[in-house]
């Protein structure tokens, strides 16, 4: 009797812990693949937070599909090789639903591989050089034709420059940026004696000389300017040494294409007022939607200082894209949500509507904006409208004949239009 009695209180006790594991088990699990630590634990933190907060907002709203949404966070402490790991443990051993991580090229690079092989999903919120196309990636950054290329064009149109400093982090993006550039601006006419390239490494802080080599290349009597495309925490040395040597915005403007509202928070921006940002989004347009961010953000986060910026927009258009190819599609599985979420709009924070292409780039507004002495940024031009980003750039003779489509009957990332084929890998 007491033996029975033994079994079924065991069976119950199993029961039970197996009945809790089942509801444990029962989330939809959602990466997050930022940087915390490291040199780019400057810009990638906030964008953690962000997720973080989109999750607490779709729980409030009942969740997915009848489950709740569950973080899980890691961090890859801006090492690009760790990017990959931790995303194999994301999807092998966390069994995540969707990763949404990365901001450097190379740490997107370093992941790419790992998640076309498990079949994963990532979304990718920050500008990018271009020239990939994934069907495992959403890519809710700009394109060059959606920051890179307008913001040359602003500067050659509407500030009259004749010289072009390209200044980068060198790493994949800005290389593969300024390259672009580099044929845009021949192709405009432009004399090679007339652009200057540099790169400098991650976290790069002795600015001295190469800001007085910027300073004698804009002093022939052209109009030059800077394009930056420098990355991290080494923007801040950059832009007090510019303060240092006293290039003003009316002597040599910068326009930066990864300094934003988040990066400008940890300046002092006296020196800066009247340099500029290229981007998709800034903190300070008027729309009731980004009111309504600014304030879910601000409690969130429970700071009324902290500022939000582009790639906060990117992972907000980008997590709500999700949240509605799954309810589309009825399941998180990968290659039902990828179809999913071609043609999902919503709506973007500067008042108007998101647009998921079919080669998984979105349909973004470009603004060009000035640097505020109270660290906003001030739009001074923007589109009329929106911009579809451009997988594939028309500029670089090895992508001008490529376009990316992942409908029917194209269905690749790099397919050939005078070929009629696609190419290889897509990436």
């Amino acid at each position: 009797m007491k033996f029975n009695k033994l079994i079924k209180a065991t069976a119950a006790a199993l029961s039970l812990t197996l009945s809790f594991s089942a509801l444990a088990a029962d989330t939809i699990k959602v990466g997050v693949l930022h940087s915390l630590s490291g040199t780019m634990a400057i810009s990638e933190t906030t964008l953690k937070d962000t997720v973080l907060m989109m999750i607490e907002e779709q729980n409030k709203k009942g969740g997915l599909l009848g489950k709740q949404l569950e973080a899980v966070v890691v961090d890859p402490a801006s090492n690009w090789p760790l990017f990959a790991e931790k995303t194999r443990e994301l999807i092998s051993k966390e069994d995540v639903d969707v990763i949404f991580g990365c901001w450097t090229s190379v740490s997107r690079k370093s992941v790419l591989p790992v998640i076309e092989e498990l079949n994963g999903l990532l979304f990718y919120p920050v500008q990018y050089e271009g020239e990939e196309s994934s069907k495992n990636v959403f890519y809710t950054g700009a394109a060059p034709n959606q920051q890179a290329i307008p913001a040359v064009d602003y500067l050659m149109n509407e500030l009259g420059v004749k010289r072009w400093v390209l200044a980068g982090t060198d790493y994949v993006y800005p290389r593969t940026t300024n390259k672009i550039l580099e044929a845009y601006l021949i192709a405009k006419g432009v004399s090679p004696d007339d652009i200057m390239i540099n790169y400098t490494p991650f976290g790069h802080s002795d600015w001295q000389s190469i800001v007085s080599d910027v300073k004698k290349f804009g002093s022939t009597g052209k109009k030059a300017a800077v394009v930056s495309t420098i990355n991290g925490d080494a923007n801040v040395p950059f832009y007090k040494e510019l303060g240092n040597q006293g290039v003003s915005a009316e002597d040599i403007p910068v326009i930066a294409f990864s300094v934003g509202e988040e990066e400008l928070s940890g300046l002092d921006t006296a020196p800066l007022v009247g340099h500029l940002a290229a981007w998709n989004y800034f903190q300070s347009v008027e729309s009731d939607e980004n009111t309504a961010f600014i304030e879910q953000w601000k409690t969130f986060i429970k700071d009324d200082k902290r500022v939000t910026n582009d790639p906060m927009e990117a992972t907000y258009i980008g997590f709500n894209m999700w949240a509605k190819a799954v309810e589309k599609a009825g399941t998180t599985d990968v290659d039902s949500v990828e179809q999913a979420m071609i043609g999902i709009t919503t709506p973007n924070l500067t008042g108007g509507i998101a647009v998921m292409n079919s080669n998984h780039h979105l349909s973004k507004p470009v603004l060009i904006g000035e640097i505020q002495d109270d660290g906003q940024i001030e739009t001074v031009w923007e589109t009329d409208g929106t911009v579809i980003g451009d997988a594939w750039s028309n500029f670089l003779p090895s992508s001008k004949d490529l376009i990316s489509d992942w409908t029917a009957p194209v269905s690749c990332g790099n397919f050939n239009t005078k070929t009629a084929k696609c190419s290889g890998q897509n990436f």
